[in-house]
């Protein structure tokens, strides 16, 4: 399957693939193409496992970088998207190292507001902060997989864990946030007794 043209030039984007091959070749401009395309994901991956724009810019700059230098060790064996990805998550579990860390109360986050989109913005900032309640190894899987909508075999391969592991991983994940975020767990429904004779 091609690749849709390009509505500037008509003709079809190289591939993540050809790219590599081509900074291989020492092509500088097929890596700022890899760049173009990826950063703002990268960025979004890296905000929401650090928390912080000036830390994301800083992790997705290292990515790049490491990402650069170690490109003839890109064989193939994953997606680039996959590939890069993990290298990404490794920037920022270095820089989350490295932070002085900063502790976060999950019980003093505001509550969500519920039902009026004005509070679109307030609402999703809530979810921000109580992404950061959560253990790195979680978040990275929830960021992934649920914000990023990465496949959970892909998300396995980007974190170099089982896949069991990575559905562990966001169930847990996905409880913590909803503690974090002050939800209550559903009830389970009462057990329906049988009729009386």
């Amino acid at each position: 399957m091609s690749a849709p043209p390009n509505p500037a030039t008509g003709v079809p984007d190289p591939s993540d693939e050809t790219l590599v091959g081509k900074v291989k070749e020492g092509d500088r401009d097929a890596f700022s193409m890899l760049v173009t395309r990826h950063e703002r994901r990268l960025y979004n991956l890296a905000y929401r496992m650090l928390g912080r724009p000036e830390d994301a810019r800083d992790a997705v700059q290292d990515a790049f970088l490491s990402c650069y230098r170690r490109i003839d060790t890109f064989r193939g064996d994953a997606t680039f998207s996959t590939w890069v990805h993990r290298i990404t998550v490794n920037a920022c579990y270095d820089l989350l190292r490295k932070r002085v860390p900063e502790p976060v109360d999950p019980l003093a986050l505001p509550e969500t507001p519920g039902g009026d989109p004005a509070d679109t913005a307030s609402a999703g900032a809530d979810v921000h902060r109580a992404l950061q309640a959560i253990p790195e190894e979680f978040r990275a899987a929830l960021v992934l997989h649920d914000l990023l909508d990465v496949s959970v075999e892909d998300v396995a391969a980007a974190l170099e864990v089982p896949v069991g592991t990575v559905k562990s991983r966001l169930h847990r994940a996905r409880a913590r946030l909803g503690r974090a975020l002050g939800a209550e767990p559903t009830p389970l429904p009462a057990p329906s007794k049988p009729p009386v004779p």
